[in-house]
């Protein structure tokens, strides 16, 4: 198969995670036959910076003629810290999802049995959760009318939704789940808003075609303590824009990072993989970013494509350098591996599974490994 996609690497440590996914791409394609061609475009505060566009013409134009888009991380504190700022990273990200039609955003949520202990909540609440979150990407409050009034004292965000938006990605949660364990929860705030009582409406008569999918609601409070409370209760979450945002962000804690947790957005013709994670710019160029979630992202690319097989790998690989404890030191913290080592580990272990026979973790580390 032969793939072209485009790479944003993004901004503070979108560069050094996106490296860690090509490498992954790069050893699927020689070891299985497939060819990935990358070309790299500006996005988000780096665009500002050289363009004055967080979205240049030229990155969307590669965007929308590429099979795939594989984007890092988005956001800088210069912008974060100025209320005042016309331009933001984020304007770019969201009109990139408007202009690629991203209405649904996929976000699987599945704790490693390696990583149990490293999550803030405790084994038996954790263990056997497996859910996936389907979040609306481009309705309610984020693209609504925003108003601000002279005197900078009074404010709206107008949060809107359409039947047809909520039907299609409903289709999808549906589908999803008659794959999965057969039960979809619809997160709302029905007793409050009138967009939740229209998602409530159209997803009761979207469930009559999925006779075989349970269907229950909760409102958006009572299902954030809920995913703190037993995760294991939830097969497949649909929610809207805003309460997918905050829920998928907070159920990473669930994981023990959120630098493991990947994300797709597909439209009816295209398709973005990313990490779920920001751009952490504190980190930035100190080799200590935690690339597993690029790296998975890159794992889903695959899927998307068929490539089930050698999303397989990549998922194995990344349950290897887990077990093996090659993490950074999020997962770690006294870990002597870096974000290069984890992604090398994960590349070599495409390459060649048979060199973790002889793997030492104490030698482990650039050019003295036989996986390295």
């Amino acid at each position: 198969m032969n793939l072209k996609i485009a790479v944003l690497p993004g901004d503070g440590i979108g560069p050094e995670v996106i490296l860690q996914a090509k490498k992954a791409l790069y050893a699927i394609g020689e070891v299985y036959n497939h060819e990935f061609v990358f070309e790299e475009a500006l996005m988000g505060a780096v665009a500002i910076d050289k363009t004055g566009n967080p979205l240049p013409e030229q990155t969307l134009n590669l965007c929308l003629n590429t099979d795939a888009v594989l984007l890092g991380a988005i956001g800088d504190p210069k912008y974060d810290n100025n209320p005042n700022a016309k331009v933001r990273p984020e304007q770019g990200l969201l009109k990139l999802r408007k202009e690629l039609g991203l209405f649904a955003n996929i976000r699987p949520i599945k704790p490693y049995k390696a990583l149990i202990e490293s999550s803030p909540l405790k084994r038996e609440i954790i263990e056997g959760a497996d859910f996936t979150i389907f979040r609306e990407l481009t309705g309610g409050a984020y693209f609504g009318t925003k108003t601000l009034n002279e005197e900078g004292t009074h404010a709206s965000d107008l949060c809107e939704y359409s039947e047809e938006e909520i039907t299609r990605i409903a289709h999808l949660a549906f589908k999803s789940a008659q794959k999965r364990r057969k039960k979809l929860t619809m997160v709302d705030k029905a007793n409050v808003l009138e967009t939740s009582r229209l998602w409530r409406k159209v997803v009761q008569k979207v469930s009559e075609e999925y006779s075989d999918v349970k269907l229950d609601f909760l409102f958006v409070d009572n299902a954030a303590m809920q995913l703190i409370l037993n995760p294991k209760q939830f097969d497949v979450i649909l929610t809207e824009n805003l309460f997918g945002d905050i829920l998928s962000d907070e159920a990473s804690v669930i994981t023990g990072s959120i630098g493991l947790l990947p994300s797709v957005s597909l439209g009816e013709k295209n398709a973005l993989f990313e990490p779920i994670h920001g751009s952490y710019p504190q980190a930035k160029g100190k080799n200590i970013a935690n690339p597993i979630a690029s790296i998975l992202a890159a794992a889903l690319l695959l899927e998307h494509f068929g490539l089930t097989k050698e999303a397989h790998v990549i998922y194995k690989a990344v349950e290897k350098a887990i077990e093996y404890k090659v993490v950074t030191v999020d997962l770690k913290p006294d870990s002597k591996f870096g974000t290069n080592e984890v992604g090398e580990f994960v590349s070599n272990f495409i390459f060649s599974k048979d060199d973790l026979l002889y793997f030492n973790n104490d030698n482990v580390s650039i050019g003295q490994s036989t996986i390295v």
